[in-house]
């Protein structure tokens, strides 16, 4: 079983002593499940070996070969060289190392490495510049896996192998908790031989069964904890159906909002609050996951699911990860719901404006406690706040619709936190209200069906007419640079507004990166002297940061210097320019997101990417941001570079991080067979009382917290 593994400390394997145990726990191998979980990150075929005199210029080669010589020095820019003599006996070759001074002490004289790069030339001599290494010791199986190292550790490559022989073999069977039914079915390896399959194949199509069989069941973990999720919260749910169309008499607030908006719906939107608003007739509390590209138009969709909520006499709540996101909501909201009124026998008239209030952090106490009052009386419709709804002294008269947006910066308790306000009713009796979960940072569909597949998901893949698409340019020189500046000069003479975003607030001694103070004074002082130009950064109070933006909107700003703080919700249809300064710290979504606060009108926008681009990597972000506008494209691309775990970590998995299942690389027909069996396996057994060897791998992979609530009985 997996989970014994997890209890045996790594130092138990033989030749891994107290000091190579300290070495290994740097890179999060503290146990022997870690060791064997720890895979290969590519194969070597030792049978398509090149040799140093056949190898062709311009093209990739692996060769094995021994350091005849070492030098290390300085360039006269200061970077580190190491330069080596490497011959394999049909010839010699310089292999070059910038900027990797440890590789003096990897490679010693008589070192024997496979060295993997593309063959150039300098000064007519033949070599490699900064090829892959790994050092073999004594494999010679035609096949050899190469591990993931790190230079701080002092562990070569061949050690693994060697521990994870050793533990594999010493474990023995391995227990297999998917059912033989399924393992047919599906043309999967037994767990026992895909594990040793991975780490020492005889082939490479032996190989790839391996990496199927336990790409599944990192899969299937996930598709358990999901549906598990999904069946719990319908099992314990005490939903609201709500009056989508209402009684006659009583008003209708969505058609209302939305014959007063001054543009009309997309399609996209339409049918998104079609799909809503039949979740919202149903008994059975909505789950939904709403996602759409920057500028599509979610927030109109999900007003007018709040809006059902109060047509129907209940409260809704919209939550967002940040002050300046959720003062922004506030804002834009009461403007568009300013014109509609509610029913209030208690007024002259029979019925009040809809009332819309704001809770964070800095409400002052006084407005704070006024605030508790309306909602817990029912005299507040509509609530716009951040993580200060989930205090335990908001309670709600009747919590109907529930809005979370940018919901990957929250939790999932946070998330049932606010859920449980609708249980926690004024009146007692409270029920589950409806959840909308919205996002602007796009997800490929096949990473939102794993992740994600408690919710049913909605996409906006339309935007709204009389947008302009924004036209990016990446600033690969000083003189891209000063065009950039010409063209901020040109639309704040032309009364529009520009962005300069920076990734710091203030200098910083360990960070080679530009500050926004200190870009504000260059600006001033510089290129753009004369204009009045604007700061605006996370910390400053809540009060000053809504100043400087209502100055910007009104144009006594012309120029804002700020932080990703403006990164979400900001929302200046005058401003038509931006430039992001050391573009290449950000990652896609981030970008994309930035660029997203230009082009909110009909105007004609530009983003200006500044950057050098230190790696091939950053490159291929800014490429990609020029070439297209579109979020899902580009999120196909972000999961290319970064792959499934970095992407989605803020699901906050205990050690489940995908490490082989690929969403990129093909594996999408992996997940709706994991998604058949966990449904499958929990309609027979709900409760994972018949499989308890799964449901331990689920505590185990999952984390003991999430796993208690998932599997409770």
């Amino acid at each position: 079983m997996l989970t014994r593994l997890a209890a045996i400390p790594v130092r138990e394997v033989r030749k891994v002593g107290d000091k190579r145990a300290e070495a290994l726990a740097t890179i999060d191998i503290v146990t022997v499940l870690d060791l064997i979980t720890h895979y290969p990150r590519r194969y070597i075929d030792r049978t398509r070996q090149a040799d140093v005199a056949g190898m062709r210029m311009g093209e990739e080669s692996l060769v094995l070969a021994r350091v005849d010589s070492v030098r290390s020095r300085r360039t006269r820019n200061g970077r580190a060289l190491v330069e080596l003599e490497v011959d394999d006996g049909t010839g010699a070759l310089r292999v070059t190392f910038f900027n990797q001074a440890w590789r003096a002490r990897q490679l010693p004289v008589g070192t024997e490495a496979l060295f993997f790069g593309k063959l150039d030339s300098y000064r007519g001599k033949r070599q490699f510049t900064n090829p892959v290494v790994d050092l073999v010791g004594n494999r010679t199986g035609r096949i050899v896996p190469i591990y993931p190292t790190s230079e701080k550790t002092g562990i070569a490559g061949w050690e693994f192998g060697e521990w994870v022989e050793e533990a594999l073999h010493r474990a023995g069977a391995l227990y297999d908790p998917l059912p033989a039914r399924w393992r047919d079915e599906l043309e999967l390896m037994d767990r026992t031989s895909a594990f040793g399959a991975i780490h020492a194949p005889e082939s490479f199509a032996q190989q790839e069964r391996a990496r199927r069989r336990l790409a599944f069941d990192e899969l299937l973990r996930l598709q358990l904890e999901v549906v598990m999720r999904r069946h719990v919260l319908e099992r314990d749910s005490r939903g609201i159906r709500h009056s989508v169309v209402p009684a006659v008499g009583s008003p209708d607030l969505v058609d209302a909002f939305v014959g007063q908006l001054p543009f009309p719906l997309t399609a996209a939107q339409r049918r998104a609050v079609a799909e809503i608003g039949a979740d919202l007739a149903k008994a059975l509390p909505m789950h939904r996951l709403l996602q759409g590209d920057v500028g599509s138009g979610k927030t109109v969709v999900a007003l007018c699911a709040l809006l059902v909520a109060v047509q129907g006499g209940h409260q809704g709540a919209l939550m967002a990860p940040t002050e300046v996101l959720a003062e922004q909501h506030f804002l834009g909201v009461r403007e568009l719901l300013s014109d509609l009124v509610v029913p209030d026998p208690e007024r002259l008239g029979g019925s009040r404006p809809l009332a819309v209030a704001l809770l964070t952090n800095r409400t002052p106490a006084a407005e704070r406690a006024r605030l508790h009052e309306g909602l817990r009386a029912g005299s507040v419709d509509l609530v716009v706040g951040t993580h200060a709804l989930l205090t335990d002294e908001v309670r709600f008269s009747s919590l109907g619709v529930v809005v979370i947006d940018e919901q990957h910066r929250f939790g999932v308790e946070q998330r049932n936190t606010l859920r449980a306000k609708g249980r926690d009713a004024a009146d007692g009796e409270g029920a589950d209200p409806d959840l909308l979960v919205m996002t602007a940072t796009p997800i490929p569909r096949t990473a939102a069906m794993v992740f994600f597949g408690d919710l049913d998901v909605t996409e906006l893949d339309e935007l709204p007419a009389g947008r302009s698409p924004v036209r990016t340019e990446w600033a690969r020189t000083p003189e891209d640079e000063q065009a950039a500046w010409s063209r901020v000069r040109d639309e704040v003479a032309a009364g529009h507004r520009a962005y300069v975003v920076c990734p710091l607030v203030e200098g910083s001694e360990r960070v080679q990166a530009t500050s926004a103070t200190g870009e504000r004074a260059r600006l001033e002082s510089t290129v753009l002297a004369g204009l009045r130009i604007g700061l605006l950064h996370g910390q400053l109070k809540a009060a000053d940061k809504e100043g400087i933006m209502q100055r910007f909107r009104d144009g006594e700003i012309q120029v804002l210097v700020a932080t990703t703080v403006i990164e979400v919700g900001v929302d200046v249809p005058e401003a038509t320019v931006m430039v992001v300064q050391d573009a290449d710290r950000f990652g896609i979504a981030q970008l994309h997101q930035l660029r997203g606060r230009v082009g909110r009108s009909d105007r004609v926008s530009w983003c200006y990417l500044f950057a050098e681009a230190t790696s091939p990597e950053a490159a291929m972000r800014l490429e990609a941001l020029e070439r297209t506008n579109d979020g899902f494209e580009l999120a196909e691309v972000d999961l290319e570079l970064r792959g499934e775990g970095t992407i989605l970590g803020t699901r906050q998995k205990g050690r489940s991080d995908l490490k082989l299942a690929s969403l990129r690389r093909g594996d999408r027909p992996l997940v709706e067979a994991a998604r058949r069996v966990a449904e499958s396996l929990l309609a027979e057994d709900p409760s994972l009382d018949e499989a308890p060897h799964l449901a331990d791998e689920v505590r185990l992979f999952v984390g003991e917290a999430e796993a208690a609530f998932l599997l409770k009985s």
